[in-house]
């Protein structure tokens, strides 16, 4: 047995054993002793960097609080994800590289055979692939049934044409998670299907995207007759769609109480910075940043009863959406004052020595102005809280579902 494998029962077994707060001391000690540093500047260094963690994590059995066992998770309680996620955001670690393990995993777990959930999984968690979501077309946003990308059958292999755009993460991306047409045009969501797909296959085009802040993080995807096995599709031909549902509805929970734990760092830091240039004696500052402070609370309470659903339920249900809502109005807001309070210093970039916290805030700000519109724009979200959790009438200018 090697090193590792030995590590990770040994830490198994004492997180078992452990009550909540000796946990916390476990996973504190194991952050502090296996740091992955600071944080390269190099885009490329940054990769490497952040899957050379979540190799660690993975190695010594800290990877997936909420994942099964057997698949190299934790498996852990609501109370234990809870402080997990409280210890990273504290640690200042790296997230998972892609989107895949707050979106498309909960979706292998629940639909996906025994045989991909031992062959997707395992390296998802460990860094070692890098998982993009392939949903959005130029024509198919927010009203994603009516996306055009094509998967035909052909014996053992489908044959994929099409287009994917605003794809987070893209340009990393080795597995692409796609929603495909398998049915006529006008089939809408009963003619979609779940297909997985290599994003390095013949006929995978990448293009990088730059946004508003000047990184490249988007992309467009280009699929020219790219052949996929059968045994790459997650449930049944043209049965995508609830598992779309599925999907979407934990990428607007996966991120709800890391961003918690983050945005309770970030607030804490934001005060500290007040302070420090003497603007808290400003009332008109103290009672923002008292707003602020109840709502990174309330995001905090939130975030643990969206994990409750999925706990309890297996779906963390439609009001996901009012956390994802709820958090996209803060970071917004959040930014927008941090760089009016800042005043002429806060519109200075990163490159100049004279940016205040090398522009981190106006970065924020710039980059947060996409918040209200990806996983689902804002108004979508209003929609489905409206009809979903407070049950009113549907919105007869939208498509029926």
């Amino acid at each position: 047995m090697s090193v590792s494998t030995d590590r990770q029962t040994t830490d198994k077994h004492a997180v078992d054993a452990a009550t909540d707060e000796e946990f916390r001391a476990i996973l504190r000690d194991f952050l502090a002793t296996h740091s992955p540093g600071p944080r390269p500047r190099d885009a490329r260094a940054k990769v490497a960097w952040t899957r050379a963690w979540h190799n660690t994590l993975y190695d010594h059995g800290y990877a997936g609080p909420s994942f099964p066992r057997e698949v190299g998770g934790m498996d852990l309680p609501l109370r234990r994800q809870v402080i997990y996620r409280e210890e990273l955001a504290r640690a200042k670690v790296p997230g998972p590289p892609g989107t895949g393990l707050g979106i498309v995993a909960p979706t292998i777990v629940r639909y996906g055979t025994e045989e991909q959930k031992r062959n997707w999984l395992p390296p998802m968690l460990r860094g070692d692939q890098v998982w993009c979501q392939g949903y959005s077309e130029p024509e198919a946003g927010s009203d994603l049934q009516a996306l055009r990308t094509t998967a035909r059958r052909e014996g053992d292999e489908y044959v994929v044409n099409g287009q994917k755009v605003w794809t987070s993460s893209g340009v990393l991306a080795d597995v692409l998670f796609c929603l495909v047409r398998t049915g006529p045009p006008e089939s809408r969501q009963k003619g979609i299907t779940y297909l997985i797909i290599d994003a390095h296959a013949p006929g995978v085009t990448i293009r990088p995207l730059r946004d508003l802040s000047g990184g490249v993080y988007f992309a467009e995807i280009f699929f020219d007759d790219v052949r996929v096995p059968v045994s790459n599709r997650i449930g049944e031909e043209n049965g995508g769609w609830p598992l779309a549902r599925t999907s979407l509805g934990h990428e607007r929970a996966a991120g709800a109480m890391g961003q918690a734990a983050s945005y309770r760092r970030v607030l804490s830091e934001l005060v500290a910075l007040a302070r420090e240039r003497g603007l808290t004696t400003d009332p008109a500052i103290r009672d923002r940043l008292a707003d602020f402070e109840i709502r990174v609370r309330l995001m905090r309470y939130s975030a643990e009863r969206t994990i409750n659903d999925i706990l309890t339920r297996g779906e963390p249900g439609p009001g996901a959406s009012v956390s994802r809502l709820m958090i996209t109005a803060f970071e917004q807001e959040l930014h927008e004052f941090a760089v009016d309070m800042l005043g002429p210093d806060g519109i200075i970039m990163k490159p100049s020595g004279e940016a205040v916290q090398r522009g981190r805030w106006l970065a924020g700000f710039l980059s947060t102005r996409a918040s209200t519109i990806g996983a689902g724009t804002a108004e979508i979200q209003r929609n489905t809280i409206a009809e979903q959790v407070l049950r009113l009438p549907h919105d007869p200018a939208m498509p029926p579902r």
